[in-house]
């Protein structure tokens, strides 16, 4: 099954069979939400696939802490990896709310694969679209599409978190003024030991305001001086990869600037206005997912020889659950 857009931007589902039926236990009511025709379909779509290729084996990718290699591929197969890219560039043509959809639903089917598929698709992928010349959507956005590539967005350091502009990492031009040389490191950076493309921002002016002299750079896993740490063993979100990132001299072409330079905190705080948008979904996802269970065992459940989901106390609190989905 994959999704087709049109060049009408309105979504085609193949094959609608694998669409029917997808939502065994918990209603979902489209009308209420607000939902086209189209974006219905393309939850069902997105619902079914996770149902079938993620969720089986949910508990095994967090007890295993190890993120598939054959999961991106398949959401590159699905289109999912680019819902928000250009059709030009071939990705689905499609907005923010049918991310976040996305992101809801692969999130019900496993929140780690969830955490990983948004900081791949919006916290990378989108921001290149959005900031990408065409130079560097022609060498990177392909294998990141199809799921070859998984990308990854590191700003976050020790001492510079919510306050990001506070950042040691510095990026300084080389003698020849041709590149870049970046030196430092970065930490909880997702998808870090499994990513090919990693967005980086780092200090590029220490003359001007922290908000003024910051520079994004796309690196490449494997260039000297660059090095990833050990994946760190957390108690959630297992299935999605944590480390470390570090930065010895490391080389970065002129062409490499995500924008323009010193504009990367704009690049940044563009983004993240979005990308809180999408992985709002992930919560969601989890939330739905818990409801889906608890509907289930009402069913499975029996006292007095009855289901328990027969009776009105049960009924009142899937209700009220229900009532804080939406």
């Amino acid at each position: 099954m994959k999704l087709i857009p049109r060049s009408t931007s309105i979504l085609v589902v193949r094959p609608s069979s694998l669409v029917s039926g997808c939502r065994a236990f918990s209603s979902y009511n489209p009308a209420i939400a607000g939902l086209t025709a189209n974006q219905e379909e393309f939850r069902d779509a997105v619902h079914t696939f996770a149902q079938k290729e993620i969720a089986p084996r949910a508990a095994e990718i967090d007890k295993t802490n190890r993120l598939p290699s054959d999961i991106f591929p398949k959401l590159g197969e699905m289109g999912l990896l680019g819902v928000t890219v250009p059709e030009k560039w071939g990705g689905l043509g499609l907005g923010y709310l049918e991310h976040t959809i996305a992101m809801e639903e692969i999130s019900r089917a496993s929140a780690s694969i969830g955490l990983s598929y948004g900081a791949h698709s919006n916290l990378m992928v989108n921001q290149l679209v959005r900031w990408g010349n065409e130079e560097q959507l022609t060498k990177y956005l392909p294998p990141l599409l199809t799921g070859k590539h998984v990308g990854s967005l590191a700003m976050s350091e020790p001492n510079a978190g919510s306050d990001v502009v506070s950042m040691r990492s510095n990026a300084v031009k080389d003698k020849e003024g041709e590149g870049w040389v970046l030196n430092g490191s970065k930490c909880w950076i997702t998808n870090a030991t499994v990513a090919s493309t990693f967005l980086i921002y780092a200090k590029s002016d220490t003359s001007v305001a922290p908000s003024k002299g910051m520079t994004a750079f796309l690196v490449e896993r494997g260039w000297k001086g660059f090095d990833v740490g050990e994946g760190l063993d957390k108690f959630g979100m297992r299935g999605s990869p944590t480390a470390e990132l570090f930065f010895d001299n490391v080389n970065i072409p002129i062409s490499n600037v995500l924008g323009r330079e010193g504009k990367g905190a704009g690049v940044l705080m563009s983004g993240l206005d979005l990308e809180r948008l999408v992985l709002s979904g992930g919560p969601l996802g989890i939330m739905q997912s818990a409801l889906d269970l608890a509907l289930e065992y009402t069913h499975e459940r029996r006292q007095f020889g009855k289901q328990i989901g027969t009776f009105q106390l049960m009924q009142g609190k899937i209700a009220g659950k229900s009532c804080l989905l939406p």
